[in-house]
């Protein structure tokens, strides 16, 4: 969440504003309506980033929560080609959340609908929009986003041969057996033969499959640490006994957080396992020696010791198969910190295609790719950041491996693509295609005077560049009761003003006098930019710029940039940037040091401070966060909650304990008296 050579060479799309609109969508003078601009902004960055979409005027919708992930993948790469048009399709989707988001920004658009109990029927009524079926081989998973590619360029949907015949569709292109599990060998064909093909607008990545969790599975819990340890003192080498689980093929064994709200789950550095005293595996995450015993590690991650970890509602799973008669089996692991060790002689999930943003890449006739960061694949992905224009957008998200978050953001950086966190962006066709107001006039500030000898706070949800979760888990916590009674910060994305006018226009338009948006890191995009070029990081900053004045946002949470795994402090030069280019009074920076309360730039940079659990260890963490402030000067901090575990409730009982000598202040008052009192 950087030079290249023009683009749209031989794709037949219309340039509007330094930016091409994709053939099929809206013309530059639709483009104008829908409240884009087709004329370069007087910044200098491009007068609009993302495709513009037509407006929706009547929807047919279905849930389609309960469909299996081919069924989903058939129906959203059907809504691209559709919606691409005009957007007539809507998909509910379970997300697992209790409110089911999609359903809430339906009944907002307000628009006449029709519900399809059966969502399968639509691919009959709407049959003749399309040319037919991409058929993708089930043997080698990647070949689903070469569908999908192929789907967005052929006007097609992406199906399995027995979709192909059960709907009547004919197949335009048959993958089976064109490629093999060599993942470079597939994408460098994509990129070597659609790229002249596909829109330069945008880059897209997503995982062509997803892990599904199979109903009545039974778990039988082994070993459970019940002290909230973060600091590896449990560290040692337990022997787990999954004895109880044998006696069907396999016995699998599941690695999660004990206590799921604070992060520190499960950690594993080293694995044994002894079937009756005998030895059957031995290995290390990460390795290929675990490879054929890690059943599923898409929810986990690989730490700085080389050690596999989850956290929160994370998890992993191992699969052992003893020899037959097998009585005694025993996983012996070198593990840490908060872990939940369950077993179960179950296979508990199988593995489906990856259905979600299919509609968006297939409508704006984007190259989607998945390719890991690190290693031969990393290779390939730079060499495709080198290949798009500057600010084209890589929208989607990156695997949980070695390298993950850190190096694909890095890598996008350096190659100048703002990351758009996406790939569970549902039903993206309609919502950039709505009109909504958004207000570019920002929020007065609540002046405080004169700084007092206090500590004046400002807390901030976290994860704003990702427009998922502004769609999804924000509007879940948005929408608690107790939102309003303390001043918070929310950090979010304005590129919604293109992806998703409504979206932002709701949380725009519903926010109390105690709720302040705040421009979600590092700007226009997910970026580290301390990682950038440095002329191309001006074109990021002028767009940054552009769309925070247009969406009233005058505070950025930023981060910076890693040097040996750790967050450096912007610079001097960076800082100005955002002085020069963007509207923003103040910079909340993601800081692995000491307290940061500098001026750079001549705007105010604080580094940002959390702390694990709920309101109580909350408050406790942070009076031992002051433990040394001596009370005769004031004391600025911005903290940062966490947004996938804390709700305003939590927030609500936090508030009342923040008393003396604590000031709890908006971001804009926060940046406000800082910029007065440094």
């Amino acid at each position: 969440m950087v030079s290249r050579r023009a683009f749209l060479a031989g794709s037949g799309a219309v340039t509007v504003g330094g930016l091409g609109l994709v053939p099929g969508l809206a013309t530059s003078a639709q483009a104008a309506a829908l409240g884009g601009s087709a004329t370069a902004s007087t910044s200098g960055s491009p007068a609009r980033l993302l495709p513009v979409f037509n407006r929706p005027k009547h929807l047919d919708y279905g849930d389609v929560s309960k469909l299996s992930g081919g069924d989903q993948t058939l129906l959203t790469t059907l809504q691209g080609i559709v919606n691409r048009t005009e957007p007539e399709l809507y998909f509910i989707y379970d997300t697992g959340t209790q409110s089911v988001p999609d359903a809430k920004w339906l009944t907002d658009l307000r628009l006449p609908t029709k519900l399809y109990k059966n969502p399968l029927d639509l691919i009959a009524k709407y049959r003749h929009r399309v040319r037919g079926a991409i058929v993708y081989d089930p043997a080698v998973p990647d070949s689903i986003n070469v569908a999908t590619t192929l789907a967005g360029l052929e006007n097609a949907v992406v199906a399995d041969a027995d979709q192909a015949k059960a709907y009547g569709l004919k197949i335009v292109k048959d993958l089976r057996g064109v490629f093999d599990d060599d993942v470079v060998k597939t994408y460098r064909w994509q990129l070597d033969n659609l790229f002249p093909r596909v829109t330069k607008q945008l880059l897209a990545g997503l995982p062509p499959t997803r892990v599904v969790d199979v109903e009545g599975v039974v778990w039988q819990e082994i070993a459970r640490e019940t002290q909230q340890i973060r600091d590896s003192s449990n560290r040692g080498t337990y022997n787990l006994d999954v004895s109880a689980k044998l006696g069907k093929e396999a016995v699998y064994v599941k690695f999660a957080d004990s206590f799921t709200d604070d992060g520190w789950g499960a950690s594993v550095r080293h694995v044994v396992v002894t079937a009756n005293g005998a030895e059957l595996a031995r290995f290390e995450p990460n390795t290929p020696e675990e490879a054929p015993y890690l059943f599923d590690g898409s929810h986990s991650s690989i730490g700085g010791e080389a050690n596999r970890f989850a956290d929160g509602g994370n998890y992993w799973i191992y699969r052992f198969e003893p020899p037959a008669g097998t009585t005694s089996l025993v996983v012996t692991v070198e593990m840490w910190n908060q872990y939940l060790v369950s077993a179960t002689d179950t296979s508990p999930t199988r593995v489906e295609p990856f259905p979600y943003f299919r509609d968006y890449v297939v409508a704006t006739k984007a190259l989607v790719s998945w390719l890991p960061p690190g290693g031969a694949t990393g290779d390939l992905l730079i060499e495709h950041y080198a290949k798009w224009p500057t600010l084209a957008p890589y929208m989607g998200w990156f695997a949980n491996d070695v390298s993950g978050e850190w190096d694909g953001v890095d890598l996008a950086s350096k190659g100048g693509s703002p990351v758009v966190a996406a790939d569970f962006y549902m039903n993206g066709t309609v919502h950039a295609g709505t009109a909504a107001p958004i207000s570019s006039t920002p929020r007065p500030v609540r002046r405080v005077n004169k700084a007092k000898n206090k500590v004046y706070l400002t807390l901030t949800f976290g994860e704003g560049d990702n427009i998922q979760y502004c769609q999804r888990r924000l509007r879940d916590i948005w929408d608690d009761p107790k939102r309003g009674e303390v001043p918070t910060n929310w950090t979010i994305s304005p590129l919604l003003a293109e992806a998703g006018p409504n979206i932002y226009s709701h949380y725009q338009r519903t926010a109390t006098a105690n709720d302040y948006l705040v421009c979600g890191p590092s700007g226009g995009g997910y970026t580290y930019p301390a990682s950038w070029n440095p002329a191309e990081l001006t074109k990021y900053l002028k767009m940054t710029g552009d769309f925070m004045r247009r969406t009233a946002l005058q505070v950025v949470y930023a981060y910076s940039g890693r040097q040996n795994g750790t967050w450096v402090q912007l610079s001097e030069e960076i800082a100005k940037g955002y002085a020069d280019y963007t509207p923003t009074k103040g910079i909340m920076q993601t800081w692995d040091g000491d307290t940061l309360t500098v001026r750079h730039g001549g705007i105010p940079i604080t580094g940002g401070w959390g702390a694990p659990g709920k309101a109580v260890e909350f408050k406790a963490a942070l009076d031992q966060r002051i433990a040394n402030w001596d009370g005769a000067s004031p004391l600025f901090i911005s903290g940062l909650i966490g947004a996938w575990s804390w709700t305003p409730s939590d927030m609500a009982e936090l508030g009342p304990l923040l008393t003396d000598p604590y000031e709890l202040l908006l971001g804009n008052s926060f940046y406000d008296l800082l910029n007065r009192t440094l």
